[in-house]
């Protein structure tokens, strides 16, 4: 990020020329004009000649895409930020490699005495998924408290002395061994995160200088009691107003109503404005710790069909609440027992303050991974939109990963994006960060790649589903946000590419095509093995991101 002040924004006009232009207005555009905070004109290189004069800044974007950037609709920024900082985990594949990195690491500051933190542990790919326990964690850190978050952050590996500051005895969810879930995975992480306004400053702006420099332009800040406290919230905010240029903070509060009073009452108390009280209020949890509510048991666990942290009863006056204020609410929900009481709860708000209300107030749900025909037909009844990750399908998704091994079969209805498409249920796609990375064209490319023929949608379709649709889900008050035409927000990404094309799912249709007669604007191609490069990131026409190379 630049080190440029975010108000007032400096008054210049640029033009792009020499590129493709991502833009509804024109798909054979190379050019772009921005004039201060918005686009002023897209088209041809010839008229570019004409326009171009020595008041304005020239940017040859050397055969570059100028796109739309990205909306990520579902992070967690300070836990980004400490995972990025913090011990790498995703790498070991035993006990004994966690053991052995944490013992380097607390060597590694022997006199430091904090906290050891780490991230993205994934027993299902262990040969032997034995976890170790506190005691070891104890050994491996010299006596440190210790805070290591599974790949789901879900759940966590505590050591002893973190477990007593967290005072986890008697927790739902303690156990005895060294993983901690549900009410003992909170307290735990609570209390790994006390930390200093300033500690917390800096890893925001660590994870904000990640999606930066992928093309982001705007963050869902998915905020919860159970996550972080108000002043964690209240920082991330502050990112909006601040003298440093960032991407835009979409801020959600993941708390409990029981009434448009007491809704009323938490928004006040708050410090800060939201958009919702939504996001990671958690009915279920996740298929990596077993804590989804499923119908049916794990297939590799009998009797055990994970966890519904709120009743349809909570969720329903919750639901009302918001519906009667005209805010969003919404739920973290991943298995179908899960949305099943989602889904119930939509109806009995619906019983109580009237359909139009719950419709009208555009409510969302955060990842809705399984999902039946019917299921799908009741969310579109409501107008709820679908907040999903695609990184979860190309990480867990696979013949024998994850989702095969905690499901089975069913692994087929996991994430049905063509299926919530094809009912008209909004969907919009995000990382929820830290658990799969700021990365969105891989993101794209997992939808283009669904590992169910089925559930593939086009890369335009989730192109836009990572753009355009964020805002809208997002109820972002410019209906112009996530589009390059005259008078909407010059708010980008410049990204250099091997090959532009048009990319479709369904294998009858050349994916290839780059017929002028279908006048589709075009998108990088995904099948190349290399990821396009952001040179240049830009929201409201102040540069976040910068590579040098488009300057150079």
């Amino acid at each position: 990020m630049t080190d440029s002040p975010a108000t007032p924004a400096p008054h210049k006009v640029t033009l792009y020329r020499n590129g493709s232009v991502y833009t509804a207005a024109d798909p054979f555009a190379t050019a772009m004009l921005v004039d201060g905070d918005t686009v002023a004109w897209v088209g041809s290189e010839q008229a570019a000649t004409s326009i171009a004069d020595s008041s304005m800044e020239v940017i040859d974007l050397q055969g570059a895409l100028l796109a739309p950037g990205f909306v990520d609709s579902h992070v967690h920024l300070t836990e980004t930020g400490i995972a990025l900082d913090s011990l790498q985990l995703g790498g070991v594949r035993s006990a004994r490699e966690l053991l052995d990195a944490v013992a380097s690491f607390s060597a590694s500051a022997p006199g430091a005495g904090g906290a050891v933190l780490g991230h993205g542990w994934d027993e299902t790919q262990w040969p032997d998924s034995t976890l170790p326990s506190r005691e070891d964690l104890d050994r491996a850190s010299g006596g440190r408290k210790v805070y290591l978050s599974r790949v789901d952050v879900h759940s966590a590996l505590v050591s002893s002395s973190l477990a007593g500051t967290a005072g986890l005895d008697g927790i739902e969810g303690a156990g005895a061994g060294g993983q901690v879930k549900r009410a003992a995975h909170t307290a735990a992480r609570l209390a790994a995160r006390r930390l200093p306004a300033a500690a917390i400053r800096g890893y925001q702006q660590r994870a904000l200088a990640e999606a930066a420099a992928n093309g982001y332009v705007a963050l869902a800040e998915m905020a919860a009691p159970h996550i972080g406290s108000t002043e964690d919230l209240q920082l991330a905010a502050a990112w909006n107003a601040g003298p440093d240029a960032a991407p835009e903070i979409l801020p959600y509060w993941g708390q409990l109503a029981d009434s448009a009073e007491h809704a009323q009452s938490i928004l006040d108390g708050l410090g800060v404005s939201v958009l919702g009280l939504a996001g990671d209020l958690n009915i279920d949890g996740s298929i990596g710790s077993r804590t989804a509510a499923l119908r049916a048991a794990y297939s590799d666990a009998p009797g055990e069909r994970g966890s519904l942290y709120l009743s349809v009863a909570e969720a329903a006056a919750h639901l009302a609440a918001c519906s009667l204020l005209g805010i969003q609410a919404g739920f973290h929900v991943i298995g179908d027992a899960g949305l099943d009481a989602a889904l119930d709860a939509l109806d009995q708000a619906a019983a109580e303050v009237g359909e139009q209300k719950v419709r009208a107030a555009g409510h969302r749900f955060e990842h809705v991974e399984l999902a039946d025909a019917e299921a799908i037909s009741r969310l579109a009844k409501y107008s709820v939109s679908v907040s999903a990750q695609p990184g979860f399908d190309a990480a867990w998704g696979g013949e024998g990963s994850l989702y095969q091994q905690r499901l089975g079969s069913r692994r087929a209805g996991m994430n049905p994006f063509a299926s919530f498409y094809a009912a008209g249920v909004p969907i919009c796609f995000g990382s929820d960060s830290p658990v799969t990375p700021l990365r969105p064209w891989a993101s794209v490319r997992a939808c283009l790649q669904h590992n169910n023929p089925a559930e593939q949608i086009s890369a335009r379709a989730a192109f836009l589903g990572h753009t355009r649709a964020g805002w809208r889900a997002a109820r972002y008050p410019n209906p112009m946000a996530g589009q390059l035409v005259p008078g909407a927000p010059a708010s980008f990404a410049v990204w250099e590419v091997e090959e532009l094309m048009v990319q479709v799912a369904d294998g009858r249709v050349q994916s290839w095509s780059t017929d002028p007669r279908a006048r589709t604007p075009l998108l990088p191609a995904l099948d190349t093995g290399a990821e396009p490069g952001c040179l240049q990131t830009v929201r409201d026409g102040l540069e976040l991101y910068s590579s040098g190379a488009l300057r150079a």
